[in-house]
């Protein structure tokens, strides 16, 4: 076999194992599986849980409603006439759908420079952070998803101002937010993969 070949052969190799981080998981509904097929997962989240106090099935609601799993997930394209793409519809980006501002703001304050917001475990960081500083200014319980997911999509200004109350759409986004915090609640449980 030429050397070429054999190279080809294990690039081909390495990049099938790639790990899926840009793919959602499957079987999004059960928490369980979810950390079954992604290990490194619960351990972020237990790292967040463990220096903000926001539960693990709060944060895994939220990255599913922001990102389903996915780390380099990015808002729509927005067209001009229709077929002109003319750049994003936002500046949010990776698990957490943190937008530049805010994730910029997070590095600076917490001094983690390198930060990247398609790492898990520096998304899950900042989700803690973002939700610690919702419950210390707006007084939000950590176990609310609901009220904790419309501070973080309004932001904390906008939902004091209740600029959500004017959004039947995200209303009812918050709503699903808070159930299937409860879902995930309910099935981590008794999970094995949540003892990790």
């Amino acid at each position: 076999m030429s050397r070429t070949l054999r190279i080809l052969m294990i690039l081909l190799l390495v990049a099938s194992c790639g790990g899926g981080r840009n793919t959602a998981p499957r079987g999004l509904d059960d928490a369980c599986s979810i950390l079954q097929q992604r290990p490194t997962f619960i351990r972020a989240f237990r790292a967040a849980e463990r220096r903000y106090g926001v539960p693990v099935h709060v944060q895994m609601a939220t990255i599913y409603q922001e990102s389903k799993f996915i780390a380099n997930a990015r808002t729509p394209l927005r067209f001009k006439l229709g077929v002109i793409p003319v750049g994003r519809q936002s500046s949010a980006y990776g698990y957490s759908q943190a937008l530049d501002g805010t994730w910029d703001e997070y590095r600076h304050i917490t001094g983690k420079r390198g930060a990247q917001r398609d790492d898990i475990r520096d998304a899950t960081d900042f989700m803690g952070w973002y939700m610690a500083k919702s419950t210390e200014e707006l007084g939000i319980s950590l176990h609310d998803a609901r009220s904790q997911y419309l501070a973080y999509h309004e932001g904390r200004t906008g939902f004091s101002r209740g600029t959500y109350r004017a959004k039947s759409w995200l209303m009812r986004v918050a709503d699903e937010v808070g159930e299937r915090s409860r879902v995930y609640q309910a099935q981590l449980a008794s999970c094995r993969a949540a003892r990790r």
